[in-house]
């Protein structure tokens, strides 16, 4: 290191000197640190990374290991008359359904009056359904007013009215808000204008009771739609009713929702049950999909090579062990009935000579066909002690809070922690390493000046002593 002489007293370049010892103590620490921090924080990525390639592992059989998504049942016979659905509980077989009737609300209209007329006092009592609410009218109340005080009441969640003017005057409409016969709107008056509850003037004009029999029979609003339930027929012989256009488990775990009437000439809909383990054959193709990108990553993990260079988990026996064991899981037996075991291979998943897994569609659709029930039990088993649940234990041993990987995270931050501390600890020496040499360069600066200042002096004094000769 070139160094200029060029103190007040010594000549020497203190703060050049001092920094030059100072790092060459600093200078291989800090480096020694940054490259331990280094390591460790790619460690904790390179783990990471492979913690959540082993959740995603693992969270692609779910679908598997639910026992309710196992022989579900498809239907079929989606047409112009009908929609279906089907669930768990309905059985593989072939049904006829012929829509008679379409349920439909009920809806009644009332004679004209004078735009604004005043129609009557009293109260109606309306119902529809279970629901059923009072409306007080004043001797002043116009139709508007009686439409606003159905609409608003509070008690009222069945019935609606509305306004319809035409040249005659104003008609007061109600319409049942639901369908079906059980839904039927019933008036009955308390006309305190005449005490005539089933006349057709003042209030009672809004009677409606078309019970014969009943003593407030009266029919003074036209029916325009009668309340009516829908009617289909299963099978030419099994007639079934509904308020509404669906029928819920008239067929076991099947709903038909009514849409159109069959005429006389339209061909009868059809409904095909049949049974559906489409959930086994996605589950293990995004199995596979999570497993084989599960292998990319441990290959690019624990590659050691020229060509390739060495991976963050190269020679690791964490990405070692993950790997073993799940690949361990691959040849593992299960029970599939209390005499018979069964492994992946012969539900059609297969290893490749890469080490990745492959489906053979067509032996796992055998497989299923064969005994759906032993498919099922293989991956769900009893008691969780099927491929899914033993598979989860395998891999929450690695990933769950606790687990391997996170003790493995929590000793390398806490190793960087560390790293941190001491890198505080070692600053603060070199903070008094270095004041230290200041000071004692600082003092022989000094000490070297005054040196100089003394041997001039004296220098000077010899000069003028008698017969000293000075030379030219």
């Amino acid at each position: 290191m070139a160094l200029s002489f060029t103190g007040i007293g010594s000549g020497l370049q203190v703060n050049d000197i001092v920094d030059a010892l100072v790092n060459s103590q600093k200078a291989p620490y800090q480096a020694r640190v940054t490259r331990q921090q280094a390591a460790h924080t790619t460690d904790i990525s390179a783990v990471g990374t492979l913690k959540s390639s082993l959740e995603e592992l693992n969270k692609s059989l779910e679908s598997l290991g639910t026992t309710d998504n196992y022989q579900k049942r498809s239907i079929s016979g989606n047409d112009d008359f009908i929609s279906l659905s089907s669930e768990k509980a309905a059985q593989v077989n072939n049904f006829s359904i012929k829509v008679n009737s379409l349920a439909d609300n009920h809806k009644l209209v009332a004679a004209a009056v004078p735009n604004g007329t005043a129609v009557g006092e009293g109260k109606l009592a309306i119902s529809s359904g279970t629901n059923k609410f009072d409306i007080e009218v004043k001797a002043t109340a116009t139709l508007t007013d009686i439409r606003d005080a159905i609409n608003d009441s509070e008690d009222n969640d069945s019935v609606s009215a509305t306004i319809i003017t035409d040249s005659t005057g104003e008609r007061l409409v109600l319409s049942s808000k639901e369908t079906g016969e059980v839904n039927a709107i019933k008036i009955v008056v308390n006309d305190t204008g005449d005490a005539n509850n089933t006349d057709t003037s003042g209030l009672s004009r809004f009677a409606y009771d078309p019970d014969p029999a009943s003593t407030t029979y009266a029919e003074n609003l036209t029916e325009v739609t009668k309340a009516a339930d829908a009617s289909i027929t299963i099978d030419g012989q099994l007639n079934a009713t509904s308020s509404t256009n669906e029928f819920v488990d008239v067929i076991d775990g099947v709903t038909i929702s009514a849409k159109k009437i069959h005429g006389t000439d339209d061909d009868i809909s059809n409904a095909k049950i049949t049974e559906n383990n489409n959930n086994v054959s996605a589950g293990l193709k995004s199995f596979i999909d999570k497993f084989n990108s599960f292998i990319d990553l441990s290959k690019q993990l624990g590659r050691s090579s020229k060509e390739d260079g060495v991976g963050a988990l190269a020679g690791d026996s964490l990405l070692r062990g993950s790997v073993n064991q799940v690949r361990s899981m691959l040849t593992s037996e299960f029970n599939v009935t209390d005499k018979k075991k069964e492994f992946l291979a012969n539900l059609g998943v297969r290893t490749e000579r890469s080490g990745k897994l492959s489906l053979d569609s067509d032996a796992l659709k055998a497989a299923i066909e064969k005994d759906p029930n032993a498919v099922q039990r293989f991956f769900t088993g009893d008691n969780d002690n099927g491929f899914v649940a033993k598979f989860d234990d395998v891999i929450k041993g690695y990933t769950a809070s606790g687990g391997i990987i996170e003790t493995r995270i929590d000793g390398r931050e806490a190793q960087i922690d560390k790293l941190t501390d001491e890198s505080v600890s070692f600053n603060l020496r070199m903070a008094d390493y270095e004041q230290r040499l200041l000071d004692q360069y600082n003092a022989m600066d000094l000490l070297v000046g005054n040196l100089k200042n003394t041997g001039n002096y004296l220098t000077a004094q010899l000069a003028n002593l008698p017969g000293v000769v000075k030379k030219s």
